[in-house]
C-alpha cells in the first residue's frame, strides 16, 4: 500500500479522491507493458543483477541511449538464462560490440558461448569494491596495505601509460610476495591446509585473473569501464518501492516493468 503521506499528496495534486488512486494504481499494476528493442549498430551493452526480496531483475541496458533493452526476472543469475537472453538480443538484430559486466561466472560463461568474439570489458569499481573490502580498511600486513594502495588506483586509470604502471607495480607486488601468499595453515578440525593469507590472496587473483579484460575502454572510448549506472538506476526504482510497501510479489514485479518501460520512453 502506499504511505499515507503519499497519497495525500497525490490527492492533492490530481484532485482525485484515495478510492480512485487506489483503483487507478491497482489497475495498472494487474497488467504490463511490452518493452519494444530498439535498434541501432554499435551496442555498448552493460550487463547486471539487482536483487531485491524475492528475486532478482537481470538488466540488458544498452549505454549509448541509457535504454534498457532487455530485462529478465529471476531467482539468481543464471547461466542458461542468462545465454538464452544473449540468444535473443542477437536474434532481435541487435549488433553488440562489447559488452561490461560485474564478471559473474554465469554471464562469463554466457557471453563466451553465445557471442565468443565479443569485447568483455570488466566492471573496474567492482574489482576494486571487492578488494577494498576483503582487504578492509586497515589491512594488518603490508602486503596487503600495498595491495589496497593499488587497488585504490583502478578507477584513476585513464591513459595506456596509466595502465602500464599499474601492471607493473601489481608485477612487483606478485614478486615481493609470492612466497607470503603461499603459506599455509593446517586446520586439525578438517585435516586440510588452507592458505593463511586467503583474503590478501582472494583480492590479488581477482585483479590479475580480470587483467586482460580490464582496459578495453582505453582503445575505445564508447566502451563503459562500469555498471553503476545499472546500479544508480535501479537505487532510484527500490527508493520508489519503498513507498508501496504490502505489495503482492506479481504486482512488486509489475511495478518494475511499468518503471523501466516508462524510464525507456524517456530516453526516445
Amino acid at each position: 500500500m502506499l504511505e499515507r503521506q503519499t497519497y495525500k499528496t497525490l490527492q492533492r495534486d490530481s484532485k482525485l479522491s484515495k478510492d480512485t488512486l487506489q483503483r487507478t494504481f491497482y489497475y495498472f499494476l494487474s497488467k504490463a507493458p511490452v518493452t519494444p528493442i530498439i535498434h541501432h549498430d554499435n551496442v555498448y551493452l552493460r550487463v547486471d543483477a539487482t536483487y531485491f526480496k524475492r528475486f532478482c531483475v537481470v538488466c540488458y541496458q544498452d549505454d549509448l541511449l541509457s535504454y534498457t533493452q532487455l530485462f529478465r526476472f529471476s531467482d539468481a543469475e543464471r547461466y542458461e538464462e542468462i545465454k538464452e537472453d544473449l540468444e535473443n538480443l542477437l536474434k532481435l538484430g541487435l549488433q553488440i560490440d562489447s559488452i561490461t559486466t560485474d564478471g559473474h561466472k554465469a554471464t562469463l560463461k554466457a557471453i563466451k558461448k553465445v557471442m565468443p568474439k565479443v569485447l568483455v570489458q570488466r566492471c573496474l569499481v567492482h574489482i576494486q569494491r571487492m578488494c577494498l573490502l576483503w582487504l578492509t580498511a586497515n589491512p594488518m600486513y603490508d602486503a596487503g596495505k600495498e595491495l589496497r594502495t593499488l587497488a585504490g588506483y583502478i578507477h584513476l586509470i585513464k591513459t595506456h601509460n596509466d595502465r602500464q604502471y599499474f601492471i607493473q607495480q601489481l608485477q612487483q607486488w606478485e614478486l615481493k610476495y609470492k612466497v607470503f601468499l603461499s603459506e599455509k595453515s593446517f586446520k586439525p578440525e578438517t585435516g586440510r591446509y588452507w592458505y593463511k593469507h586467503k583474503f590478501i590472496r582472494r583480492s590479488f587473483l581477482t585483479i590479475k585473473r580480470a587483467l586482460p579484460n580490464m582496459f578495453w575502454y582505453l582503445d575505445n572510448d564508447k566502451i563503459p569501464k562500469t555498471t553503476n549506472s545499472i546500479e544508480s538506476y535501479f537505487g532510484h526504482l527500490k527508493n520508489h518501492l519503498d513507498l508501496h510497501r504490502g505489495l503482492t510479489k506479481e504486482h512488486r514485479i509489475n511495478f518494475i516493468k511499468w518503471y523501466i518501460y516508462f524510464n525507456n520512453k524517456s530516453k526516445l
